[in-house]
């Protein structure tokens, strides 16, 4: 699921990609330097676009994203700063604002911040095990989140 693919469940699409480092903001990776370096730059920018092209093909609302990386800074708080920029990039909240998307879920960061928001508002879950074990919630494997669906008669 995490290959730039979707798939429509009772008409909520979920549209999953890998995601990758890379850092946030002005401390954006760039592609300069070593040839190692451009490729991981390369690598980065690559699934940022492998999740454009996912959302643009298809319009089912609502969507929800999946992926391993952060596409913001506020769910991977708590980690050692100097792994932070290995965790997420703001590569992926481009898109992610761009088409609307409901709501997006991600592992990969194992300490303190459960949820966070996007600047557009959309709300970033992150369902790393350890994380929500760490929490103690009652039930780590259930995250529940109310979307608009369409009813059954209207599809």
């Amino acid at each position: 699921m995490l290959d730039g693919t979707s798939v429509e469940i009772l008409g909520v699409e979920f549209v999953g990609v890998k995601g990758f480092a890379g850092g946030f903001g002005d401390r954006l990776l760039q592609s300069w330097g070593a040839p190692v370096l451009k490729q991981f730059v390369d690598e980065s920018v690559e699934e940022a676009l492998q999740l454009e092209s996912a959302l643009a093909k298809h319009t089912t609302s609502p969507r929800v994203v999946v992926m391993h990386y952060a596409p913001i800074q506020g769910t991977v708080l708590g980690e050692a700063t100097e792994i932070v920029p290995f965790l997420e990039t703001s590569r992926l909240k481009e898109p992610i604002n761009r088409h609307g998307v409901t709501a997006v879920f991600h592992g990969h960061a194992h300490h303190e911040s459960i949820e966070g928001r996007m600047w557009s508002g959309i709300p970033v879950y992150n369902v790393a095990l350890s994380l929500l074990l760490q929490q103690d919630c009652p039930q780590p494997f259930l995250r529940v989140l109310q979307l608009p669906l369409k009813s059954v008669e209207s599809r």
